[in-house]
């Protein structure tokens, strides 16, 4: 049997100083990576150059096409068994790769637990899950370390921060949808994944650090319209059949904490453009589809309110099941 190979996928735009530190960080690794794929997005700041000189090879897209595209040419180009997907603002504990790999027994993916780069004690992100309002949670964001994330545990949604993923998952399930851009396209290829029973693992030792929206930045214009745009695109696509009150609640609730963000507009702005797109890509679901994708998202909010209950409600998820009364 040959050795089992691993590639690194790095979509990457502008921001030469965050590859820089990842680059040097992935020479540390006690796993060392087969192969590093930096997928240039038509960075204007010497990237491409700088990921070739590190012995990277580079793939360069002449525009920005998004996260979910840049990750999909890396995807075509890797050679690896295994591709890990990684940011380009997060580093990796030295054993990180390592540990993935001796741990995830017959796990099709595995992810680790990202810790904030800029305060080590808070997490910024473990596994993702989603509600009924096509609303997701990024387990753990902002709350305190504890015991409680130190458990190995099988899950739907794997953030693609810091993920590992069998690389023939991608040609089984299909690859990053690209209509999304960039934000929630892990969801909806985690959902895609549960719908034929592929299943991941959380592995808390592997641990990964993450500086947190460092291209658009949390809360900003972009950030809000993006998440809002796509979270049309992920109700049309995979919540047809499902009740509609848990849908509107949820987006609504979502606006009320953008405009108290002072993002009300790119909220609204991102739904217009949502029902404009979702229009031209609306495909069907069989009743059987329906059915599983329902059982799978209602019990990934029983995730999220067991998450909540164990770890502190956050004050949207509050107001969530207290309109729900769930």
């Amino acid at each position: 049997m040959s050795p089992t190979r691993v590639s690194a996928v790095i979509p990457h735009w502008n921001r030469r100083d965050l590859l820089k530190t990842l680059l040097e960080n992935l020479r540390e690794q006690d796993r060392p990576f087969d192969e590093i794929i930096v997928v240039d997005n038509g960075s204007t700041d010497g990237s491409a150059e700088l990921a070739e000189d590190y012995g990277s090879r580079a793939i360069r897209l002449a525009t920005n096409q998004g996260f979910a595209a840049a990750v999909n040419r890396g995807i075509e180009a890797a050679t690896g068994d295994w591709i890990a997907i990684l940011n380009n603002d997060v580093t990796l504990d030295p054993a990180w790769l390592a540990t993935l790999l001796e741990q995830k027994a017959d796990a099709l993916f595995a992810t680790g637990k990202i810790l904030s780069a800029a305060d080590p004690r808070i997490i910024d992100g473990t596994f993702d899950e989603i509600s009924r309002g096509a609303c997701a949670l990024r387990c753990g964001a902002g709350k305190p370390d504890s015991t409680y994330w130190n458990h190995p545990r099988p899950i739907r949604f794997a953030p693609m921060t810091a993920a590992l993923f069998r690389r023939d998952l991608f040609y089984e399930v299909g690859l990053l949808d690209e209509s999304f851009g960039s934000y929630l396209e892990d969801v909806d290829f985690g959902l895609r994944c549960a719908a034929r029973g592929r299943s991941g693992v959380y592995l808390p030792g592997a641990v990964a650090y993450h500086v947190g929206s460092a291209t658009h930045g949390a809360w900003k214009s972009d950030t809000v319209r993006l998440l809002s745009r796509n979270q049309i695109l992920l109700a049309v696509k995979h919540f047809r059949g499902f009740p509609r009150w848990p849908i509107v609640a949820g987006q609504l609730l979502w606006g009320l904490v953008a405009l108290r963000h002072g993002a009300g507009l790119a909220w609204l702005r991102g739904k217009v453009s949502g029902l404009r797109v979702s229009r031209k890509n609306r495909g069907e679901l069989l009743a059987d589809q329906q059915l599983k994708l329902r059982s799978i998202v209602d019990a990934s909010e029983r995730a999220i309110r067991e998450v909540q209950q164990q770890t502190g409600f956050d004050a949207y998820w509050r107001a969530y099941f207290c309109v729900l009364r769930r």
